[in-house]
């Protein structure tokens, strides 16, 4: 009897034990048995985690957002004002010609610069939006190599200064008038402005949502006293939100500002303001340099995830596409390159990480899967940089500058992003709808054709109620004025808020599943994985060309809106499954990662 007692207290103590390990890992707290120390320096001490069944009945809510990361983003506020403000000049710089008498390229009526015409103008600005978003690739690769994001973000911005004092330059008075020389000194700028650019884009995306720490799900409450999960991911949203925002304050107001620079005073003060305002993005990257969150460089670990993705496909290529693609999506395909896989004298020396650090990598190629889409989604949002701003000189624009318009799309955004953020995704969630990164990308590429087929119907009106018809953008009276289609152009609307709601389910979407799928030392290539497919759909964009001129604008419009409709679908069809697998995939802990070595 006396030994069965104490049995049973020993099994009592063990039960109590177990019972404080609990309690102490609810808290977020490591046992002091289990010889393991909590991750991220103390970030989540003192947190209680929730239980199985709270994550299952618990409301989840969004934290609050550090302070850098609002010093962030207001330099992409700057840089995109900078940026707008001066690429929503260029379709009238390009196309249309020196106005009589005009030295600066300013006319009440219609200003223009260059007159190379609206093949010349779309296609110098869809080389302008490939070569922007191709240098994010070499600007990531630096930043996760050599000199982190933040030392990367700064070399970028000094280089874009140089290329906006090059724009400058092509538009004073004096250089303006010689067309060639203004030309060439126009594509030297663009092509300067753009390393800047790019390099800026592909870090500081990642840095801003690296200024918030904490990776795990834990119990807060709110003021009304009720319990809530606080979720890490909902933060990123929510700070990718609000980025996207400071993003577009920054556009609205250069492009608004600048269209009417352009019309009343000259190209020279659209290209000089918006080099001012970027000049502010030195100093708040200096006053804050000791607030920031950042990331060391990690070697090359780029190479390290190709090596890994080439160990997974020996033995799995062949010249059949189907067995190909069977192969490479078997579900052991990445359990042959873990390091576990092999005995440790036959590990090769390049392995000098974990098996969760593949199981990483594998997260962030499947990011990188779903963005092979994006190309087509940038088709229908590449619109509104120049073809739409051409269709709107073509009605009647009773004085407003025919590249206003486009403002009406960060306009939108600007309302409708906080109307999501508070209001329409907290009902949603309430409702027990579970809109995932997925869904709101599918639904992006459905409102994107929703705006396409709103630009067709407005093209066939202009076609059929303008006196030349079908080639409305040379129609002149006897005096050489343009006669324009008798629509408001306003009627554009349409177009850009279905645009406008097509980014947030799309565009923002995507830079947080980059950010939140990516290895931590890869983030900077993994977005610009992300931003590269706009350059890929910029490439493409060039051969649609030949159809945006007149007569054959309708067509160029309902090709996009069908492409968007039937890649939106596929879309859906491939990745539907990710719905399924997102918590697990959220759910990753860092791997380990031996950059030394």
């Amino acid at each position: 009897m006396a030994g069965l007692q104490t049995d049973k207290d020993i099994l009592a103590g063990l039960a109590e034990a177990e019972r404080d390990e609990l309690e102490l890992e609810k808290k977020g707290l490591a046992s002091p048995h289990s010889g393991e120390e909590h991750e991220l320096d103390g970030i989540h001490d003192g947190l209680e985690f929730p239980t199985q069944e709270e994550k299952e009945t618990l409301r989840r809510v969004p934290d609050r957002l550090p302070i850098s990361a609002y010093l962030i983003a207001f330099c992409e506020l700057a840089e995109r004002f900078s940026y707008y403000g001066s690429t929503v000049v260029f379709t009238n710089f390009l196309q249309q010609p020196l106005p009589p008498g005009s030295r600066t390229g300013a006319d009440v009526e219609q200003a223009g610069a260059l007159g190379l015409g609206q093949r010349a103008s779309t296609g110098l600005g869809t080389f302008n939006t490939f070569w922007v978003y191709v240098i994010p690739l070499f600007g990531a690769y630096i930043a996760d190599t050599y000199w982190g994001r933040y030392k990367t973000v700064c070399v970028a911005v000094g280089i874009a200064i140089v290329g906006h004092i090059l724009l400058i330059v092509s538009s004073v008075p004096g250089v303006i008038e010689k067309s060639h020389g203004a030309l060439a000194c126009f594509v030297i700028a663009i092509i300067t402005m753009g390393l800047g650019t790019g390099g800026f884009k592909a870090n500081v995306s990642p840095l801003v949502a690296e200024q918030y720490k904490r990776t795990k799900l834990f119990i807060g409450q709110t003021s009304s006293g009720e319990r809530v999960i606080v979720d890490p991911i909902m933060t990123t949203s929510r700070i990718y939100m609000y980025f996207y925002l400071f993003t577009n304050i920054g556009a609205l107001i250069g492009q608004i500002s600048m269209a009417y620079s352009e019309k009343y005073v000259g190209f020279y003060l659209a290209y000089t303001l918006p080099t001012a305002v970027f000049l502010l993005c030195p100093l708040v990257l200096f006053f804050g340099r000791n607030m920031y969150v950042t990331s060391p460089p990690r070697g090359s670990v780029l190479s390290k995830a190709l090596r890994i993705w080439r160990t997974a496909m020996k033995g799995r290529w062949s010249w059949n596409p189907l067995t190909l693609f069977k192969n490479m999506n078997s579900a052991d395909f990445w359990e042959s390159a873990k390091p576990s896989h092999f005995k440790a004298e036959d590990r090769p020396s390049w392995m000098t990480f974990d098996d969760q650090w593949v199981d990483e990598v594998k997260r962030g190629f499947k990011a990188c899967k779903v963005f092979l889409y994006y190309p087509i989604w940038w088709l229908t949002y590449n619109q509104l940089n120049n073809n739409l701003t051409s269709q709107a000189a073509t009605m009647a624009t009773h004085g407003v500058p025919n590249d206003v318009l486009s403002n009406l799309d960060p306009f939108a955004l600007i309302i409708f992003i906080p109307i999501c953020d508070i209001i329409i995704y907290p009902a949603l969630r309430r409702a027990g709808i579970n809109f995932s990164p997925i869904k709101r990308i599918t639904l992006g590429f459905y409102t994107g054709t929703a705006a396409m087929v709103w630009a067709t119907v407005v093209q066939y009106y202009i076609y059929k109620r303008n006196p030349c018809g079908r080639y409305v953008s040379t129609c002149k009276d006897a005096d050489g004025h343009p006669i324009t289609a008798d629509l408001n152009v306003w009627v554009q609307t349409g177009s850009y808020v279905l645009i406008a709601f097509s980014e947030i389910f799309a565009s923002i979407t995507g830079l947080e599943y980059a950010f939140t799928k990516a290895p931590k030392n890869m983030r900077s290539v993994v977005m610009s994985v992300f931003l590269f497919m706009s350059a890929i759909s910029a490439a493409i964009g060039e051969a649609f060309v030949p159809l945006v001129a007149d007569p054959l604008l309708e067509w160029n419009y309902g090709v996009m809106a069908v492409l968007a409709f039937v890649a939106g679908t596929i879309f859906w069809i491939q990745f539907r499954s990710l719905d399924k697998e997102e918590d697990e995939l959220n759910a990753l802990s860092e791997g380990q990662y031996d950059e030394k070595h």
